[in-house]
């Protein structure tokens, strides 16, 4: 069986772990400036999703499933099962918070915590526009062209500009046509959404969104207000990709987030 690519960094202190899913176009890198903090105190597996990082290899070898959510979600499930990892805490960003709650939706009992940073929860009319804008002229402009509107649109700031230079420069590395796979989950979005709009999981969720990420925060701000197991912590001076713009309070709130649910 041919497993994403991943990576452990083993704490041999602790019996948690904390596995890192990263977002459309990006890959594990996008973590850096989180491993230090957290293999410190837990096991850490990163892993590339398909098409993704050091997977793109292994996917264009031997996936031939379809792009879908819950696919994705099996693929993370098959690491967890090689590694036999049980259960984990898993922290998101971007679009890698849709997948991971997708994951907890399949196989509730593998996932003990989410740690959702700039989340995903509902498209507003302008992120319905820009899925819609995409999609009419995917196939006559350049995806990285795409790409780039979609990043400077979605992290606009100058501030922004080390998380908007990071998401272009992992996604110059995925191929078109991956990037046309994914870029398609799009279409099917929203009714999956609203979905985990109305059915709050069982795992305790916290939700880390920048005070800047004007296009996904106040979704996530109506979400919170009616889900009974979800909190919010809202990062001063930061716009969507809160990991790598205030990683040290970004580190902070998830760890002892973590600590507060920890199985020990």
């Amino acid at each position: 069986m041919a497993l994403l690519y991943y990576k452990t960094y083993r704490n041999n202190q602790s019996d948690e772990w904390v596995a890192f899913i990263h977002g459309a176009g990006g890959s594990s890198s996008i973590w850096f400036r989180q491993i230090k903090s957290f293999k410190s105190q837990f096991n850490v597996l990163l892993i590339d999703l398909r098409g993704h990082g050091k997977s793109q290899e292994a996917f264009q070898r031997y996936f031939s499933n379809d792009h879908s959510f819950e696919n994705i979600s099996k693929d993370i499930i098959e690491v967890l099962d090689h590694l036999k990892i049980e259960k984990a805490h898993f922290v998101g960003i971007s679009l890698g918070t849709i997948i991971i709650r997708t994951l907890c939706e399949i196989a509730p009992e593998r996932v003990q915590t989410l740690i959702l940073g700039g989340a995903v929860t509902r498209l507003n009319v302008r992120s319905k526009f820009l899925v819609a804008v995409g999609n009419a002229l995917k196939r006559f402009v350049p995806f990285m062209w795409l790409y780039r509107l979609f990043a400077w649109i979605i992290m606009p700031k100058k501030r922004n500009a080390e998380s908007r230079d990071l998401f272009i420069g992992q996604a110059k590395r995925v191929c078109q046509h991956e990037f046309m796979k994914w870029f398609k989950l799009t279409n099917n979005i929203n009714p999956l959404l609203k979905y985990f709009n109305e059915k709050e999981t069982t795992a305790p969720t916290l939700y880390l969104m920048g005070d800047e990420d004007y296009m996904f925060l106040p979704q996530v701000l109506k979400l919170v207000s009616h889900h009974k197991n979800a909190w919010l912590n809202i990062l001063d001076n930061c716009g969507h990709v809160c990991n790598v713009e205030q990683p040290d309070e970004f580190n902070k709130l998830s760890i002892a987030f973590i600590r507060t649910h920890s199985l020990s």
